[in-house]
């Protein structure tokens, strides 16, 4: 009996879950003169492509879970919008900065937004959230309102990742700093982590499941790199020249796994990555 309840319960939670999913869209008679176009949309991993026509493979890399998804009308205008769950916020987030316009400027809405003439798009929580207008035009003002209304309905944080605050403030490029969530540096040795440019290269962080796991990353990484040279950071560190990557410097701080590559002729590769070490605890 207690079988039986228990699979009535989780059969009602799964029931459930399109239907909470659906309630962060908006109404789009919500904003005048706008009406729904066609049925709400679902996808999950094994039918994203078949909406995505072929480009699902970016949404999986950020742990994509499910779409949800409305188009709204009016006359021969129509805006598209999907709000997808990822797998958490920082890939939600990943999502956003993989996408977003670099030649725009970017807004806080929900963690951080952007809005452009027939394109808005932001993450929230562990949401990403994507609306498109057509045809040509400049829907800015529709799109915000729009925007605005999602902004409500989509639950969760708006804190950005803490990753952002790792790396050092000085020479960074601003917006540089994203989630890679493969191969960082091109290397398959460092799964997932974060990049940041700087004025003289770029900075990158892995965060590993343990010590060891992390210092047995660095021992395969040095001998990927061949000759190395000791350095003093941390738990432990090297110096290397790479035919990719130029001058570089790596480093593992507990679990943690640092560095720099791509180095400006001249400048200290150790001396940056003992500031970028400082900020991981």
């Amino acid at each position: 009996m207690n079988r039986t309840v228990s699979s009535i319960a989780v059969l009602a939670a799964l029931i459930a879950l399109p239907t909470v999913a659906s309630a962060q869209l908006p109404q789009c008679t919500a904003v005048s003169g706008w009406q729904q176009l066609g049925a709400n949309r679902t996808f999950e991993s094994d039918n994203l492509f078949e909406y995505m026509d072929g480009n699902s493979e970016g949404y999986f890399l950020y742990g994509f879970v499910r779409m949800n998804g409305i188009t709204c009308k009016s006359g021969p205008s129509t805006i598209v919008i999907d709000i997808s769950e990822m797998s958490n916020p920082e890939y939600a987030y990943g999502m956003y900065c993989s996408t977003v316009d670099p030649r725009r400027p970017e807004e806080k809405i929900g963690t951080a937004g952007q809005v452009g003439p027939r394109r808005a798009i932001f993450a929230k929580d562990k949401y990403f959230v994507e609306l498109a207008a057509d045809p040509e035009g400049d829907y800015t003002t529709t799109l915000r309102a729009f925007v605005a209304i999602l902004e409500g309905n989509v639950p969760g944080t708006t804190s950005l990742p803490p990753a952002l605050g790792w790396f050092p403030s000085e020479d960074l490029v601003p917006r540089s700093v994203r989630l890679v969530p493969e191969s960082v540096l091109g290397l398959r040795l460092l799964k997932a982590g974060y990049i940041g440019q700087y004025s003289y290269g770029k900075a990158f962080i892995v965060q590993e499941a343990s010590p060891e796991s992390a210092a047995q990353v660095v021992a395969r990484l040095k001998e990927r790199f061949g000759q190395t040279a000791p350095a003093t950071i941390a738990d432990e560190g090297f110096t290397a020249t790479d035919k990719y990557l130029g001058g570089l410097c790596m480093f593992r701080k507990g679990r943690w796994i640092g560095g720099v590559s791509n180095l400006q002729a001249g400048r200290d590769g150790v001396a940056e990555s003992v500031k970028l070490a400082a900020g991981l605890n």
